[in-house]
C-alpha cells in the first residue's frame, strides 16, 4: 500500500510541482531573452511566475512529508528510548495532520472569499480563487499524509547529505 501511495504522490503532486518549476524556467528564459534582444518582457510574467511558485511550493509539501525530508532536530534522539521515540513520532504526525488540515480549512475560506469578491490579479486579470483552492488541496493532501503516518510507520527517509568522515565518497 505504501508503494502505491508513494507512486501516486510522485505522479500527482510531484509531477505538478516539477512541471511548474520547468515552466518557471522556460518563462524566465523567454522573458530575459525578450528583454535583452527585443526590449520587451513577457506581459504578466511576474504574475504567472508567482502562481507557478505556489504550485511548486505547495505541490512539494506532500512529497516532503511523505519522504520525511523536513528539517529535523535530532540532537536528543540518542537519549530517547526507542519506544518513546515511536510514540513521539506518532504524536508529532498527529499534530502536523491537525495543523495542515486547519490551514487547508483557512485556505478554503480565503478561496471562497476571493470567489465571492471576484478578486483577480492586477495585470492579467486572472481569478485568484482557483489558486487558493489548489493551495488548500495540497495542504489537505499533506494533512492526509501525516494522518496515515499516525497509524502506519513511515518509510525511512533516504539520506542525501554529505558522507560521514571515514565513509567512502
Amino acid at each position: 500500500m505504501l508503494t502505491f501511495l508513494d507512486r501516486a504522490l510522485r505522479w500527482s503532486t510531484g509531477l505538478m510541482a516539477a512541471m511548474a518549476l520547468f515552466s518557471i524556467m522556460l518563462l524566465t528564459l523567454v522573458d530575459v531573452t525578450g528583454r535583452k534582444f527585443f526590449s520587451h518582457s513577457v506581459p504578466g510574467g511576474l504574475e504567472v511566475t508567482e502562481i507557478l511558485m505556489v504550485i511548486v511550493i505547495f505541490g512539494a509539501l506532500p512529497l516532503v512529508s511523505w519522504r520525511g525530508e523536513h528539517v529535523v532536530f535530532d540532537s536528543l534522539d540518542a537519549f530517547v528510548p526507542t519506544w518513546l521515540h515511536r510514540i513521539q513520532q506518532r504524536v508529532v504526525h498527529l499534530f502536523c495532520a491537525i495543523v495542515f488540515a486547519w490551514m487547508a480549512r483557512l485556505m478554503v475560506m480565503r478561496a471562497d472569499r476571493f470567489a465571492e469578491y471576484g478578486d483577480i490579479t492586477v495585470h492579467l486579470q486572472l481569478p485568484m480563487a482557483p489558486v487558493a483552492w489548489v493551495m488548500a488541496a495540497f495542504l489537505l493532501v499533506t494533512a492526509l499524509v501525516h494522518l496515515i503516518f499516525v497509524f502506519v510507520r513511515p518509510p525511512e527517509p533516504a539520506f542525501h547529505g554529505a558522507t560521514a568522515q571515514g565513509d567512502a565518497a
